[in-house]
């Protein structure tokens, strides 16, 4: 079937390292909309970060964000989905996280909160775009706010692997927990996924399961990947993600994401 529907990740997938979109991938993407398919963004990034992106490549469908947790319109700012972590089990998440000791952050109302500006910290805040706000307890703010996403950052990549398998023996049938880069570990709403996001927007426009393509790299992509009638993994993408697509296109530093809308989209 034709595709109607293409999904796209963001980081190490649409962005290039230098996080920008290339020329080729945005007059491709500008081409298939006038065609008549639907483009949307899937990325774990919060609603703020990833929508000047949107809004550079003219995106009028509703923004797949927060990994799922968070699904709306770029344009008329309609919210179409929305599943924030309990906050009984998103107290329960931060307190263990920070008595681990390492980074921890979360997103109230679509701000990046954190209570100490961490060198992990720092560098979030710099490849999502987004200033931190601090505050004094995370804690003592989900009196007030609903976390969309609850997220840890170490560069010791064996210790967050630990703290995932620890977290999804605890929580595994409550929370979804993913991670979106080896040292980005994840708790979001147990219905926040890109694929259950994705099937939202698609029984939106009336869009069936096998004419979506999806484009994804990371362990975050996988549900996504499975999802769609057509999942498609970056060359620089987790083997786990190549084992389950359908199709490796070629890296996001050589226009992996124009190589893939070229092969199956575009006319």
């Amino acid at each position: 079937m034709a595709i109607r529907l293409v999904a796209l990740d963001l980081d190490d997938t649409l962005l290039d390292s230098g996080l920008k979109i290339s020329a080729d991938c945005v007059r491709a993407i500008q081409k298939i909309r006038s065609q008549g398919v639907a483009v949307t963004i899937s990325t774990g990034r919060m609603y703020r970060s990833a929508l000047p992106y949107a809004q550079q490549l003219e995106i009028d469908v509703p923004l797949i964000t927060y990994q799922g947790a968070w699904v709306k319109n770029s344009t008329s700012g309609e919210v179409m989905y929305c599943k924030p972590v309990p906050k009984t089990l998103a107290a329960e998440v931060i307190k263990y996280f920070k008595d681990t000791g390492v980074h921890c952050h979360s997103y109230y109302n679509d701000q990046l909160v954190m209570e100490t500006l961490s060198a992990e910290g720092i560098e979030y805040s710099q490849l999502a775009g987004v200033g931190a706000i601090l505050i004094d307890d995370l804690l003592t703010g989900l009196k007030t706010e609903d976390a969309m996403k609850i997220m840890a950052v170490s560069h010791d990549e064996h210790r967050l692997l630990d703290m995932e398998q620890a977290l999804k023996s605890n929580y595994g049938d409550r929370l979804h927990i993913t991670r979106s880069k080896p040292y980005y570990l994840e708790v979001m709403h147990k219905e926040a996924n890109k694929a259950k996001a994705l099937e939202v927007i698609a029984n939106y426009y009336g869009i069936g399961r096998q004419e979506v393509m999806a484009v994804g790299d990371s362990f975050n992509d996988i549900e996504m990947l499975e999802w769609a009638g057509l999942g498609v993994a970056m060359g620089n993408a987790f083997e786990p993600v190549k084992e389950i697509a359908d199709f490796v296109t070629f890296s996001n530093d050589e226009e992996g994401v124009y190589e893939a809308l070229r092969r199956f989209v575009l006319l």
